[in-house]
C-alpha cells in the first residue's frame, strides 16, 4: 500500500474515532441511548465504506486490506454498542484504535 493511502486510512480512522467518542459523550444514563448505536454504524456506512470502496475499485487497496481497515471500523461500532450497554458507560470513554 502505498504511503499516501495509509495517510488517506490514518486520516478515516481518526474521524471514526472522533466520531465514536462523540457518541459516547452523548450517552445518558436516565435514557435508552441504544439508537446512538445505530447512527454510528450509519455513519460508518454512508461516509467511510463508499470510500473505502472506491479506493479499492482504484485498485489502490486490495480487498483483503480494504476488509481489514471495514472490520476495524465495524469493531469500533461493536465497542460503541457495548459500552451504551454498560450501565455504567461513561462520558469520554477511552477508546481504542
Amino acid at each position: 500500500m502505498e504511503e499516501n493511502v495509509r495517510k488517506e486510512l490514518d486520516t478515516l480512522t481518526g474521524m471514526v474515532l472522533t466520531w465514536k467518542k462523540d457518541y459516547l459523550g452523548s450517552v445518558s444514563s436516565d435514557e435508552d441511548c441504544e439508537y446512538l448505536s445505530r447512527e454510528f454504524l450509519d455513519e460508518v456506512e454512508t461516509h467511510v465504506y463508499p470510500y473505502v470502496r472506491r479506493l479499492m475499485e482504484c485498485n489502490y487497496l486490495t480487498g483483503p486490506e480494504a476488509t481489514e481497515f471495514l472490520e476495524s471500523c465495524y469493531r469500533q461500532a461493536e465497542e460503541l454498542n457495548k459500552a451504551i450497554q454498560q450501565p455504567d458507560a461513561k462520558q469520554g470513554e477511552t477508546i481504542g484504535g
